[in-house]
Order: structure tokens, then C-alpha cells, then sequence
């Protein structure tokens, strides 16, 4: 943690009166400081990258355990600064987060990660570098190259890492795991996870014309480790998640709090196989759209992962958005929800099946009337606050320091979960992969209707080496 230097009069005051203090009763320190009272000593000070809407949330969250000073406030756009600039008076500002770290490294500890995506890593990466535990918005990262890499990272760097997936410490996902353990469904061979999103338009083509930048923005800023071009209007604050060069689509906004319970509960690591099916967007009759900037307005994803510790045989995995849903269970009446309306995860079993809504919360068991008549004994400990708690149990692990406190989502866990649904999102990119026809008239599309073999030793597809451009991107010079 931040500490102050012992001054020349108080090393002089502590030896002086060595001896004379074995006399004296020690003084709690809430009595020296007053009620509530929390020594600089036992209190984490964060610094903000990215400190709007998430961002905004995510600090705030850190700041209401009482144990978290908010020293420092970076974001590339003071719109979206501007109420957590006045939450936090007296933190300091900056624009640019490289000159944050810099300049205010040896004055903080912790940095608190919520930026687009595809600017997770290289901040991230800095941090750990310096020593400083991070906490990152899900995705984890942009691209598997860089997953991988911070997953390393943690190991290397000794520093306590969260990624904010904050139904990984609900209790949701450990009741689904006690099911599971106690055999309640038998053994799980398929899972179903959906979802409403996108919520912002996808399918759709670059904007032609350019608008000017807000004054209050810094474009290039923004861009960091994106190509250079022109802004444009509604990117930004929220619609970048549709762009492949920003953002990760549905399954880089939701995929993270609803895959995580079958990665949990099944013990899932690394894919070994993906395909997909992607909706499709018409602009004329017969004329489908191409554009291969923008994710699609929809996708059905099959992942298949390795027999585990945990399971009996390969899993199959299937991930629906775009309000796609799978076949209802006979087991559920005709008038109950489905997950929660628009959300949901499904776990087939050879003996029954269990279902739960986003973050995993609402476990239920199928059908439902079981979820009050079936008792399982409590085996795993519950995160204090359950998936609020998220906040404040990465606040305790720093403190407590690396090593020395559970954590529900570090990277070792996030990494490998948010690599699956990135290596998904191999699947739906290769589906606009273009080859020239020798003929020279048009196009084929050879990632249509294929499996991807994915080799996770090797971060590579083996069986279509033009999608291999995805998993690792090039950055902008001057952002490597």
C-alpha cells in the first residue's frame, strides 16, 4: 500500500520512548481516530481509468466500503467524467491515462479498469507492470492474444486481479454448483446460454460522413490502440460495442456473466471446437449486406469443450443473442419465464436439468416445484453481499495482499472464460471471411458453414488460417 515517510521527529519520538512504552496500554485506533475511524494504513486508494458509466459505478462501488480512497480520475472525455469528477472533488484529473501512470504511480494503489474494449489490455498491462492491483470491466480484453497475455501477466506481476463479472460472487452460481456436485441433474452434457442483446445497432454499415469531435473529447485518445480515422457521430459513449474494432458484440457485453456459471460449475477451461450461424441483414431483394466492420444483428454459437474433471464426456455449449432462444424445456409450465424473459442459462443433465437468469441469479431446478422440494447441503462459502460483494472482496484482497484472499473472478479464471467467447467470436467473423473466385467474378465465403478447430497451446485456428488474424490484432503505432 501508499505510505507516507517516517519523518526525522518521529523516528527520534519512537526511539526516545522505547522503553517508556512497554508501560502503557495499547489504544485501540478507532479511539485515537474516532468512530469509524480507517488508518491510511488499511486504506486502498484507487485510480479511475475510465470513470463514466461503468467506470462511474464501478468506483463509486469501491469507495462505498469505506476502505477505498478515490485519489485519481482519468478519462478521455469530461461529458462523461463530470459526475464522478464531482462525486470525488478531491481527486486528481487526468485526460491521458499513460501520464497518470507516470506521474502518479508511487502515489496510489490500485487502478480500476472501465474503458472500450479495445483498450482493456494496454492499461491493464501497464498497471500490473508497475505493480498495481487492477480491477477490469468484462471482457477482460479485446482479443484472445491479449487474454492469454494478461492471464500470464497475473502470475508473473504478483498483483491481486478481478475482472467485473460481479455474478461470479452471487449466490446464484454456487447453488448451481451444490446441485451439480450432489448429482441432483446427473451428469451435464449441454448448456444453453441466451440473451436480448444486442441493444445498440448492429448489421449496419460505417457511417459515411464525419461529424465533428465534442470539444470535451479527446478523439485520439479514445481511438488509443484503434486505427486512426475520422470520428463520427453516436460511437461514442455506448454504440462502439457493435464495431469489431472497438468492441466484441453481444458476447463481449453478456457473455462474461452468463458462460461464467457452466465454466464454474463444469470446471470448463479452453474450446476445442466452435461453429456458427449469423442473422442476416437484406438490402435489396436478394441482396445481402456485407459488413465486415459491424457484428451481426444476431448469432447461434456452438462451443465444444473437453471432458473435464467434472463431467463424463465433451460438452457442448450452445450461445444465442439477438433474442434467439432455444426450444422452452417440456418441464417448464406454459406461463413461467424462460430464464428471465430475455436472458438465461440452461443446464441439461442426464438425470434433469437446472436454469438461471443473468449473473446466474434465480437458480431454479426444472421443474421448478423441485427448487423447494430437493435440499442440498451448503458446501462453498458465500461471498459477503453476494454479487454486490464483488466490489468489496477485490478491496480485501488487496489489502490482505497477492495470495492472501479468495477471489471469484481473478485472471486465471476470467482469462480462460473470456478467451471461449472470444474464440467464438472466431466462429462469427469468419463468416464474412471473403476469398476472390478465380474466375474473377465475385466472391466465396469458405468460413460458412465449417468447425473451427481451435488448438489453445498454440492460440490458433487450425483448419482456417484466415481467421488467425483476429486473435491478435495489430495496435496503432505509438500504442504497442
Amino acid at each position: 500500500m501508499s505510505q507516507l515517510p517516517t519523518s526525522p521527529s518521529r523516528r527520534e519520538f519512537i526511539k526516545q520512548s522505547a522503553a517508556a512504552a512497554a508501560t502503557f496500554m495499547i489504544v485501540p485506533r478507532f479511539v485515537l481516530g474516532g468512530k469509524g475511524y480507517t488508518a491510511p494504513s488499511d486504506q486502498l486508494v484507487v485510480a479511475g481509468v475510465g470513470v463514466g458509466g461503468k467506470g462511474e459505478s464501478d468506483i463509486a462501488a469501491f469507495a462505498k466500503t469505506g476502505k477505498v480512497r478515490i485519489g485519481y480520475l482519468c478519462d478521455v472525455d469530461d461529458r462523461r467524467a463530470a459526475r464522478s469528477v464531482q462525486a470525488f472533488p478531491q481527486a486528481k484529473y487526468y485526460k491521458d491515462w499513460r501520464q497518470l501512470l507516470d506521474k502518479e504511480a508511487k502515489n496510489f494503489d490500485a487502478v480500476s479498469v472501465s474503458t472500450p474494449d479495445h483498450n482493456h489490455a494496454p492499461v491493464t498491462l501497464a498497471a500490473m507492470q508497475l505493480g498495481k492491483h487492477v480491477y477490469v470491466q468484462k471482457p477482460l480484453t479485446h482479443d484472445i492474444y491479449e487474454a492469454r497475455a494478461l492471464t500470464e501477466a497475473a502470475k508473473r506481476y504478483h498483483v491481486v486481479t478481478q475482472m467485473g463479472n460481479q455474478g461470479a460472487s452471487g449466490d446464484g452460481v454456487r447453488q448451481l454448483q451444490e446441485w451439480y456436485d450432489d448429482n441432483v441433474i446427473g451428469n451435464v452434457h449441454t448448456v444453453y446460454c441466451w440473451t436480448d442483446r444486442p441493444v445498440w445497432p448492429q448489421g449496419i454499415a460505417w457511417p459515411a460522413a464525419a461529424t465533428a469531435v465534442p470539444p470535451e473529447l479527446d478523439w485520439d485518445l479514445w481511438l488509443g490502440t484503434a486505427p486512426s480515422r475520422p470520428y463520427v457521430d453516436k460511437l461514442v459513449p455506448f454504440n462502439w460495442r457493435g464495431w469489431w474494432e472497438y468492441g466484441t458484440g453481444a458476447l463481449g457485453d453478456m457473455g462474461c456473466h452468463l458462460l461464467e456459471a457452466p465454466f464454474r460449475v463444469l470446471g470448463l477451461q479452453y474450446a476445442s471446437a466452435v461453429q456458427a450461424s449469423v442473422g442476416s441483414v437484406y438490402v435489396d431483394e436478394f441482396k445481402r449486406g456485407y459488413f465486415p466492420e459491424s457484428c451481426p444483428p444476431s448469432s447461434h454459437v456452438i462451443l465444444t469443450f473437453p471432458k473435464t474433471a467434472k463431467t463424463k464426456q465433451e460438452i457442448t455449449v450452445h450461445w444465442m443473442d439477438g433474442g434467439i432462444q432455444p426450444e422452452r424445456p417440456d418441464e417448464l409450465g406454459p406461463n413461467e419465464l424462460f430464464g428471465d424473459g430475455g436472458n438465461g442459462i440452461l443446464f441439461i443433465g442426464k438425470k434433469g436439468k437446472m436454469m438461471a437468469s443473468t449473473y446466474a441469479a434465480e437458480p431454479r431446478l426444472l421443474p421448478t416445484a423441485r427448487t423447494q422440494e430437493v435440499r442440498t447441503k451448503p458446501t462453498l462459502a458465500r461471498v459477503p453481499g453476494g454479487a454486490e460483494g464483488h466490489y468489496a472482496q477485490w478491496v480485501e484482497a488487496c489489502l490482505a495482499g497477492y495470495g492472501n484472499h479468495y477471489l471469484s473472478s481473478p485472471f486465471e479464471v476470467a482469462g480462460p472464460l473470456t478467451e471461449a467467447l472470444l474464440m467464438a467470436n472466431l466462429a462469427i467473423r469468419g463468416y464474412d471471411v471473403q476469398r476472390p473466385r478465380a474466375t474473377g467474378s465475385g466472391f466465396d465465403y469458405p468460413g460458412r458453414g465449417i468447425e473451427l478447430l481451435w488448438a489453445p497451446q498454440q492460440l490458433r485456428v487450425t483448419n482456417f488460417e484466415e481467421v488467425n488474424r483476429f486473435v491478435k490484432r495489430d495496435y496503432r503505432p505509438g500504442w504497442q
